[in-house]
Formats: C-alpha cells, structure tokens, sequence
C-alpha cells in the first residue's frame, strides 16, 4: 500500500492547460475517487502519477519518496484503462501470467498466483478461453486480474466501467468494493459517473478544467457543497438553482426574495450578515426537498410540465412564476398527474443551500 501527495501538479499540452495546479493527498490504504465531466483533467492526473506523463510543474509523492525521474516500471503502480488492453491471442490464463513472465517469476509461482487471482476475480472458469469468447463482464474482470496480480503498491483506475451495461456497471461497483476490502491496496479511481463515485468512494475529490474544487466524503460533498459547480453535480436529479434577492431590515430578519415566493433567511442568518442588501443569490433547493401541499393549503402554485416515472419514484418537472423546477414524488403519488396539471409546492427539506450568484461560492 502507498501514501501518495501531489503539491502544486501542472501539465500543457501546447496552448490548452490540462493540470492547472493539483493539490490532493491520498492515504495508505484508501479508496479515493478523483470525479469530474470529460475534458476536467482525471485521466492526465492518472498518466502522470502512472509516469506515462511528465508534468511541467509541481512534485509527485508516494510514500515520501519523489518520483520525479521514476520510470513506470519502478514506480510499482498499475493502471487500468477505459479499454480493457487485453491480448486478443492469448487465453486468460496467458494474460494473466503475462506480466508475471516479465518479471521472470518461476513457473509454478505463476500459475499459482494466477489461480489464486482468477479465483478472487471468479473467472477460473475462462482460464482456458480467449477474450473474444468472454463476456463484458468477464473482459473487465480480466483487465483488473492484470492489475493486480503483480501486487503493486498503487492502483490506477481510469474511467474502467464506461463500456459496461448499466446492471454490468451495477455489479462491477460492488465488486470494486469488494475487491478493495480484501486486498486493501491504495486505489485512485477516476469516473465521470456520480453514481460511481458516491457508491466506492471512500472521499471524492471533485476535478473541474484542472483544478480540486473539493475533497471530501460522499455525505458532505451532498450535503456541504464549497460551491454552485459541486452542488450540480452532486444529487440526482440535479439540484434546483433558483435566483433571489437578499432583503434585509425588518422586525423579522433576512429574507431571499425568489420569483415565486419569500424564503425566511433566518436558517442563515449568519452567513449572510456580511452582504449587503440587493446582494445576488443562487438558492439551491433540493428535488426531494420540494414537496406537494393541499390545493387549499399555503404552498406556491406551479405547473406540471413533464412527469418523468422511474420505477418506484416519479420526477415532476414544474414551472412556477416562469421558474423551472424539478420534484420527486413516490411512484403512486406521481401516477395522479400529468402535464398541465396545476398543483402547489413547499420546501421541505433542510439541505437548502444559498450560493453568490456571481462566485458561486456557498454563502451557507
């Protein structure tokens, strides 16, 4: 296992900045997963820990050693990639022994160890078969048995369930976690896929044009966003971003003016004694903190525009004041509407979270 560090990480590749300064710290043993959209710089961050390229700036740690200058094959890390890189002509047995042979290991150290990796990874049934016979699954579980029967210090996986079915994608999640459990090895995991990364990640760095926003666990990323940018991207559906005015004075204390209603600032009073009054804010309202009331009771009159089912829940897509809005409701509950239908609407939740509509930094 490794403890690794990247201080002030850089890479260009000619004019377009890749890495724009990359600070993160990952502990022994741990299972961290670096999250962001395509193009953020997860994979460049990848190939440069891996050694397979030189960034431009910054320093690379693991376990107190520096690696600048450390070629791959000395830096006992494996990557696996988005392909799966398998040798079409070889059998599993072959691809596994493969980077076994290349360390000049002993036959019968060998096909042990390649036993025993293809009886954790549950493909000793395909030991005799060729890649092509094997099944998506069966392909991703090869890709990782190469990564990790060599045993290395450090694992690097780069977006590796991407070309899975999504209930292949469901099963491969777990079994990264289990996987992880039982070797215990240092593990950097890079996805697109919020899904992914809240279900295996121990903590969750958050990579946007090539720089941490931020690092945290799955329940605070959820629940304590640093800004607008995290905040979208954590939670599903998306969070609602609703503009407001800060109001202040009054015998009742802060409200945020919205299009569609008066939000009591009481809740974050504190945070938003340093702004002034007409300041511009983001008020981030969780779908599921949005709920249905009476048709006479005090809620905000909106509008169905979509209902969107999804097994045991429904999505409402709503329109209140011009604003649009997204709800969950329980699958029963959805089933009485359809578009058009006028309902009325009510916060419900704690989780709002108010953000400066310039910044997008959290307010509170």
């Amino acid at each position: 296992m490794a403890q690794l560090r990247l201080t002030a990480l850089t890479k260009s590749y000619g004019s377009v900045h890749a890495l724009r300064g990359v600070d993160l710290e990952v502990e022994d043993g741990e299972f961290f997963v670096l999250f962001g959209p395509s193009a953020a710089g997860k994979t460049t961050t990848l190939r440069v820990i891996a050694g397979l390229e030189k960034p431009d700036g910054g320093t690379l740690m693991v376990d107190g050693q520096d690696l600048a200058g450390v070629p791959v094959k000395r830096r006992d890390m494996a990557m696996v990639f988005q392909s799966f890189a398998l040798y079409p002509h070889l059998t599993t047995f072959q691809n596994l022994a493969y980077p076994l042979r290349e360390m000049k290991m002993r036959r019968a150290e060998i096909d042990s160890r390649v036993r025993e990796t293809a009886e954790l990874l549950r493909i000793t049934h395909t030991l005799d078969r060729r890649p092509a016979s094997l099944s998506g699954g069966e392909q991703q579980r090869l890709a990782i048995g190469r990564a990790i029967i060599r045993q290395p210090r450090l694992f690097l996986f780069d977006e590796p369930l991407t070309n899975l079915d999504a209930k292949l994608r469901h099963d491969m999640r777990a079994e990264f976690k289990r996987l992880h459990r039982e070797l215990g090895t240092t593990t950097i995991y890079a996805t697109p896929d919020q899904l992914e990364a809240l279900s295996i990640g121990e903590r969750i760095a958050v990579i946007q044009h090539g720089q941490i926003t931020q690092v945290d666990t799955p329940e605070r990323l959820y629940a304590k966003p640093i800004d607008r940018h995290v905040a979208s991207l954590i939670g599903d559906p998306p969070i609602n971003l609703v503009r407001g005015t800060l109001k202040l004075g009054g015998n009742t204390g802060p409200a945020i003016e919205l299009p569609f209603m008066e939000l009591d600032g009481n809740p974050w009073r504190e945070g938003l004694q340093a702004l002034d009054a007409g300041t511009e804010l983001l008020v981030g309202i969780r779908p599921h903190d949005l709920a249905l009331v009476e048709e006479n009771g005090d809620g905000v009159p909106a509008t169905i525009e979509i209902t969107e089912p999804q097994g045991d829940i429904t999505i409402l897509d709503l329109s209140a004041e011009g604003v649009a809005l997204r709800m969950v409701v329980a699958e029963a509950t959805g089933a009485r509407y359809t578009a058009g239908d006028s309902v009325r609407i009510a916060l419900a939740g704690a989780d709002t979270r108010l953000f400066l509509s310039d910044s997008g930094t959290m307010v509170a």
